[in-house]
């Protein structure tokens, strides 16, 4: 794909996880994430990730931070790393693997880590209470943005738009 091409297709996407970010669950738990499994899809696991980092930034930023800047710095990295896990897997062809890669490490294993991590920074929303409060949000969330962009992403490709 030409650069300007990827440029736009980053910018879009950018706009879009903007969108997605308004899109609220719960608290900083929103659809901006759709946009950033599309973009593994469409412009490879890198770009995606980038996408996720400054998509999950955007919405944490328009309910202001409401895990402290730490641990949203964290989240952000862990959805670069899950982006590009999903982008990676599903662009060798274990489509079905890379979904549910995406949506056990976006659910479960991200929320395990972010409430061991807010634990650590003495946090009193944090541990097993925090886990249990938003595993289940979380995993839905995870569910929607990775089900949805494949199912855009095999539609684009059908219809010979990637």
């Amino acid at each position: 794909m030409k650069n300007t091409k990827k440029m736009v297709y980053m910018a879009v996407l950018l706009a879009l996880s903007v969108v997605g970010a308004n899109i609220k669950i719960q608290g900083s738990i929103a659809l901006d994430a759709l946009a950033s499994f599309l973009g593994a899809l469409i412009l490879g696991p890198i770009y995606g990730g980038i996408i996720g980092i400054l998509g999950h930034f955007t919405s944490a930023s328009l309910s202001g931070f409401p895990l402290t800047l730490p641990l949203h710095i964290l989240i952000g990295v862990e959805m670069l790393v899950i982006v590009s896990i999903f982008g990676y897997v599903y662009g060798k062809g274990k489509k079905i693997v890379a979904i549910v890669i995406a949506i056990v490490l976006n659910g479960p294993v991200a929320t395990y880590l972010a409430a061991t991590v807010a634990s650590l920074l003495g946090m009193s929303f944090s541990g097993t209470i925090m886990f249990n409060a938003l595993v289940v949000l979380l995993t839905i969330a995870a569910s929607v943005n990775v089900i949805l962009a494949a199912i855009i992403y095999e539609t684009m490709k059908k219809t010979k738009q990637v």
